[in-house]
């Protein structure tokens, strides 16, 4: 293990981009966290992982990760070499990372003390990069295994959820055998007659969504039977298993939620405005035309003690650890609906989670800061 005395610095390893189709999104939320580390503090490696799951040293420079003329970053744009690889030996007793190239002798990087990732989706929000981490005995940013995969599947989230007594709205699940192998050779008819039966009890329109895919990536509102086909399909580009929600009228309220060391706090809330483009809040709207968000939410002060109070019972309920996003509906009868939390929320400089914090005291830099010391502060392994 890494030995710590008065004059070492913590090294923090930044791994960002990975293989899902967010991709972009992580490469963006990595330039704010490079930008807002205290190099005096910290010692820093920025390691992306290309679409296709290569681990690769990267410039540290995170002004060329931004979205610029409405193109998206790419790890690819940045590694230092298009061959070589970083090798995480999965051997608890050694933090030490490794760099290949074909034909040369692999180079020790060096010991690491914290992993912090910033990877949304599959391959990295999910709990598979956190069960390698566990194995491997490196401290890291976020929530443990078991958290991120249930926080990444959209079906057992809303189980748990359900199991510890908070609201959540209609919803049907389209597993992948139930859509490919169909009634008579019709594929998925009887998930399809099932989803029909579902928006007559509770109407049109019905949102379809891939269940373990984020940023809105594969989500369409479905306004009526002729377009269901459509949007299952686009939604099985994603992810194989799908999810139908029924819609909630009412406004989007989102509250982030950061462990201190007394526990969970809830920031203050903010509330998502109808989206200028686009007819709903997508991919679109919240990282290339920018939507704004209101911070804080124009709520009552009971409506905001119940948002931040049902936002720590959720990140309580699926065992969270560091930080959770959950985002709530308002319902039009007053009530509060969960829809879903993000255990590794956007993290970009018009992301929601960092600007509920900020307006609730805690900046960008002191945000990264606490994590960073959080994840430090703890083991891995049961806890």
């Amino acid at each position: 293990m890494s030995s710590q005395t008065s004059s070492h610095k913590p090294r923090v390893a930044v791994v960002f981009g990975g293989r899902s189709s967010e991709h972009a999104i992580s490469v963006v939320t990595a330039g704010a966290v490079l930008s807002a580390i205290d190099r005096e503090k910290y010692d820093v490696l920025p390691i992306g992982i290309t679409a296709d799951g290569r681990w690769a040293l990267t410039a540290d420079d995170p002004g060329r990760m931004a979205i610029s003329d409405r193109r998206l970053p790419d790890v690819t744009q940045l590694a230092e070499s298009t061959d070589g690889a970083v090798v995480l030996p999965v051997d608890p007793t050694s933090r030490e990372l490794v760099y290949s190239e074909p034909g040369a002798m692999p180079k020790v990087l060096g010991e690491v003390d914290v992993i912090f990732p910033v990877l949304h989706g599959p391959y990295g929000e999910d709990g598979t990069l956190q069960g390698m981490l566990e194995l491997a005995g490196i401290p890291y940013v976020g929530c443990g295994v078991l958290a991120s995969a249930v926080g990444q599947d959209k079906d057992y989230m809303k189980r748990v959820f359900t199991s510890f007594g908070l609201p959540v709205g209609p919803y049907e699940v389209i597993r992948p055998r139930e859509w490919e192998q169909g009634e008579e050779g019709a594929k998925g008819a009887a998930a399809r007659r099932r989803i029909l039966d579902f928006a007559d009890a509770h109407g049109w329109p019905v949102f379809v969504k891939p269940a373990r895919a984020g940023s809105s990536f594969g989500i369409t509102k479905v306004e009526d039977a002729d377009g269901l086909d459509a949007a299952i399909e686009e939604a099985r580009r994603h992810d194989p298993k799908i999810i139908v929600e029924a819609l909630l009228r009412g406004r989007e309220i989102e509250c982030g939620v950061l462990e201190f060391e007394d526990g969970p706090r809830a920031s203050v809330p903010a509330e998502i405005p109808p989206a200028r483009t686009g007819s709903f809040y997508d991919f679109e709207a919240k990282y290339i035309d920018a939507a704004d968000g209101v911070v804080p939410a124009p709520l009552t002060p009971e409506q905001t003690a119940r948002v931040q109070e049902l936002a720590v019972r959720a990140f309580e309920a699926v065992s969270c650890e560091g930080l959770v996003r959950a985002d709530f509906f308002l319902l039009e009868n007053g009530e509060f609906v969960i829809n879903e939390i993000n255990t590794l929320p956007g993290f970009t400089p018009i992301s929601m989670y960092p600007r509920m914090w900020r307006e609730s005291g805690v900046d960008y830099p002191e945000l990264v800061d606490r994590l960073i010391g959080h994840a430090l502060g703890r083991s891995t392994g049961l806890r």
